[in-house]
């Protein structure tokens, strides 16, 4: 009697991949699995079932960095369970905080920097292999070249990232991105136009440009093009569907840019354009670069260009030194520019920078007044600007069904605002016509008036 022996199946190794903070987060958290696909990695949604859990990290608040911690204290029961299981953090705090994390959590094997993405599969298989734990900050690796970042893609729901710079110059005072993702560095724009090229062949129907200052995109020495020769290349190179852009500056948002809401048919009508305050006094201390005179003005230009646009901001309150004065200097701004969305907070305190030594603390009671009652105002500007749109026809693209239920499906208009709509049948992906319905708080209801499937 003879018998046969099947090979044995080798199991593939699972990475659960948390992401908190920013789009660009997101972008990265997307390199991390490219990166680690050759060595046999699949995306797994159940942490429990993960061979390496990656923790993608942003500190520019501490409310976020404290959401990190817990989230990182949590998994050492996981750890427990599992001796073989493998924690990595990256990103912004990983960058900022580094061995001390290693300190804190002794659970955790490997810490990341903001530069060091490229050196993620070599690390990882170095902790594997020798049972040691790594902190590793910089990298000479990081560069965006084709085989690391741009010559595969996966695309998950209908959009699709692109980083275009990574880094800051402008040293606001509150902020620690410089010091962290350091100085402003622009990609090559034919490297930029091939991974959007590549995203819109594997179905992605709306592109989004990522930086840190997106419209200072070739303002340095080195750079080909600017960030509006960039935008008007993608459409006549590669003409995707939808575009937008985040996060712009106003101090480098220029008339050319501007024009291009104006010239480009893929150009979405929204832009995203951080305000932060609306007092001269608040705004110089934060070396922001403008005043709220010239900051009201680029909003009177974008609208002369495009009437329909839709305009979002970061506001803080709280700065220190900040008056009731000059928080009320805040709300008249917004009640003159009339925002259609708000991301407002508290400010806190930052390593290295510099406003964490400024005197004139505002206490965290007042913080929490002011907050409430801009996000109140806010609440009413929002709510009248989407009833405005009762009754108006607008095109979304479909991002997938809503939360109210299996035949509710949900998308967002060029404006950026969310619409819920009835269908009997899966239009994920799909560019069509609504008619709104009705208008709430943080979103539209709308009708889908397209004939035909």
């Amino acid at each position: 009697m003879s018998f046969s022996h099947a090979e044995p199946t080798l199991q593939p190794k699972l990475i659960y991949i948390q992401t908190f903070g920013c789009q660009m987060n997101e972008y990265d958290s997307a390199r991390v699995e490219r990166l680690l696909a050759p060595d046999g990695y699949l995306l797994t949604s159940e942490v429990e079932r993960a061979d390496v859990i990656f923790i993608n990290t942003c500190a520019v608040r501490e409310k976020a960095e404290q959401k990190v911690c817990s989230y990182l204290g949590r998994l050492r029961r996981l750890k427990t369970r599992n001796p073989r299981l493998k924690i990595v953090i990256g990103g912004c705090m990983a960058q900022q905080l580094g061995k001390t994390l290693l300190e804190r959590f002794a659970h955790l094997d490997l810490v990341l920097g903001t530069q060091s993405l490229p050196a993620l599969p070599g690390l990882l298989r170095e902790i594997q292999q020798k049972h040691h734990r790594i902190v590793h900050l910089s990298s000479e690796l990081d560069t965006y070249d084709l085989n690391g970042s741009t010559s595969r893609t996966t695309i998950r729901g209908v959009s699709a990232a692109v980083t275009i710079m990574q880094g800051c110059d402008n040293y606001c005072s509150y902020c620690i991105v410089p010091y962290v993702r350091g100085p402003e560095k622009s990609r090559p724009s034919g490297e930029i136009l091939h991974e959007i090229g590549l995203h819109v062949e594997a179905g992605a129907r709306e592109i989004v440009l990522l930086g840190q200052n997106v419209n200072s995109y070739g303002k340095k020495s080195g750079t080909e093009i600017s960030f509006s020769d960039l935008l008007h290349n993608i459409q006549t190179v590669i003409s995707p569907e939808r575009l937008r852009f985040t996060t712009s500056h106003p101090k480098d948002l220029t008339q050319d840019v501007m024009s291009c809401y104006a010239d480009l048919d893929c150009l979405c009508k929204h832009l995203h354009l951080p305000l932060q305050s609306g007092s001269d006094r608040i705004l110089a201390l934060m070396n922001r670069g403008y005043t709220a005179a010239q900051y009201r003005s680029k909003i009177d230009q974008l609208r002369g260009i495009c009437p329909d646009i839709g305009l979002s901001a970061d506001v803080m309150v709280g700065f220190p030194g900040e008056t009731e004065s000059d928080f009320q200097d805040t709300l008249y701004l917004l009640q003159q520019v009339q925002f259609d969305a708000l991301f407002s907070f508290r400010y806190s305190d930052r390593p290295y920078a510099k406003a964490a030594q400024f005197p004139g603390k505002v206490t965290e009671a007042d913080k929490a007044r002011r907050l409430l009652e801009l996000q109140a105002l806010q609440a009413e500007i929002t709510l009248r600007k989407n009833r405005a749109e009762v009754g108006k026809v607008r095109q979304i693209l479909v991002e997938g069904p809503s939360k109210a239920g299996e035949t509710q499906y949900m998308g967002r208009t060029q404006q950026n605002r969310i619409v819920n709509f009835h269908s009997s049948v899966d239009l994920t992906g799909r560019l069509i016509s609504v008619r709104i319905q009705a208008a709430y708080s943080h979103s539209l209801r709308g009708e889908w008036i397209d004939s035909g499937y």
